[in-house]
């Protein structure tokens, strides 16, 4: 039968794996519900608590110019940034902004790739997070068509 110490022993030690791994619920943390809800760029930043974004090359995003099916987009993320603690893929003129969030942990490449369904022709945005709150931005405009016209 266990003891009351050892079902502590064992809690405290679970609680610290889970905080190592980032899988420690933070009563602070940003609300993610409200993000993947959110239809404006501006109002997913704040959801996530993020600063607004400045511009880096250290940042890239990848995918296609023009594509015939807006269904299935491929798009890729990746950067040399140090301490990354978000990154996010962004669609300006889709109903709910964000398509995708992506927490590397330490000793993760920060290099994702995901297919996204995009409404109409927009731009596409990638947004780092750092560990001290800074945010850093890429985008792409992606030209989503019509039987060879563009929309």
């Amino acid at each position: 039968m266990p003891t009351r110490r050892s079902i502590l022993r064992h809690g405290a030690t679970v609680a610290g794996l889970l905080a190592l791994t980032g899988l420690f619920p933070h009563p602070g943390r940003a609300d993610q519900a409200a993000a993947f809800e959110a239809s404006e760029l501006d109002a997913v930043l704040a959801a996530l608590g993020s600063r607004t974004p400045i511009e880096s090359p250290l940042l890239a995003l990848s995918g296609p110019d023009f594509t015939d099916n807006g269904a299935s987009v491929p798009l890729g993320v990746s950067s040399s940034l140090a301490d990354i603690s978000m990154l996010l893929i962004l669609v300006e003129k889709n109903p709910t902004a964000l398509v995708a969030l992506f927490r590397p942990g330490r000793g993760v490449a920060a290099n994702f790739t995901v297919r996204a369904k995009l409404v109409e022709s927009s731009e596409v945005y990638a947004v780092a997070i750092t560990a001290d709150g800074a945010a850093y931005f890429a985008r792409k405009p992606v030209q989503v068509t019509q039987g060879a016209c563009g929309t």
